[in-house]
């Protein structure tokens, strides 16, 4: 992997059928995966402090969890907006692709938060849900290890924004950030481009001359963020996803050779279809790095 480099890859749009991942015309897996255990599929609750309220999430936890006393790497993905913790198993075929992945993965559900604590509402902390209580919740009930070198955190579109955004804020929590088409001018001026994200955006970071809005604004983090703590960074968008120029010109703004990261645009749009796709390599190179990380 190479440090601050922009790695542009283009390839052809492969098809999919956008239904629940149990519907989905999987085609033929490779015979690694045929092979492979598929992870074991939970949902479970909790009562977050930050929030006041129980929430959910689907988890995947390893084909032997059960059967060993082993701990795990995990791996939080992040849903869209108008999402839930349910997308990423029923709209991908994300448990075929960690087959074999000794990881758990916590689905967790934000409603539309955009992954922030909320200006409007005082029992909306998003940020502090996802940053503190489900971590905690998780190393807790499950056997993770709780270490920053086995945890990462990820997502699409609004979660994809979120990711990189709690990553920058938390470094120290992960060490693998990855974000698909994500929304990253969620706290500049997105809500005055596309109509109906402006309530929500509203109602969250608050209006553009918010001071509040430069805690959730990923250009004023990374700028100010220690490139030595900053976790590895793996970016990728569609080449026709509205997202195109924001991702471009956010990592542009990345440091030259001073915060590693990887960038990929392929064919694609801003749906399911692209997302199905581009989680894959992904997953390989959070596998990479994981491998790669001491704990």
């Amino acid at each position: 992997m190479k440090r601050g480099g922009l790695r542009i890859a283009i390839c052809a749009l492969s098809l999919c059928v956008m239904q629940p991942a149990s519907a989905l015309s999987a085609g033929k897996a490779p015979a690694s995966e045929a092979r492979a255990a598929s992870p074991l599929v939970h949902d479970g609750s909790f009562n977050s402090a930050a929030l006041k309220r129980e929430m959910k999430y689907r988890i995947y936890l390893p084909h032997a969890y059960s059967a060993s006393a082993k701990r795990y790497p995990v791996l939080y993905l992040l849903h869209g907006l108008y999402g839930d913790y349910r997308n990423w198993d029923t709209m991908t075929h994300l448990a075929r692709y960690m087959a074999g992945r000794e990881w758990i993965v916590v689905m967790p559900d934000a409603g539309d938060s955009w992954y922030a604590n909320s200006v409007s509402q005082a029992d909306d902390r998003f940020e502090d849900y996802l940053a503190k209580d489900l971590v905690d919740e998780i190393d807790r009930r499950y056997r993770t290890i709780k270490e920053r070198g086995a945890r990462a955190i990820a997502g699409l579109s609004m979660g994809g924004y979120g990711a990189i955004k709690l990553a920058l804020k938390y470094p120290e929590r992960y060490v693998f950030a990855g974000s698909l088409s994500g929304a990253f001018d969620a706290a500049r001026d997105l809500a005055d481009q596309v109509a109906e994200y402006h309530d929500q955006l509203i109602k969250v970071l608050g209006e553009r001359d918010n001071p509040t809005r430069e805690p959730n604004d990923v250009f004023a983090l990374v700028k100010k963020a220690d490139p030595a703590q900053v976790p590895y960074l793996y970016l990728a968008c569609g080449s026709a996803d509205r997202f195109l120029g924001i991702n471009r010109e956010f990592v542009s703004r990345l440091p030259a050779g001073k915060i590693a990261y990887e960038y990929h645009e392929t064919a694609g749009g801003h749906d399911w279809t692209y997302w199905d796709q581009a989680v894959q390599p992904m997953l390989n190179t959070l596998q990479f790095r994981l491998n790669s990380s001491p704990h």
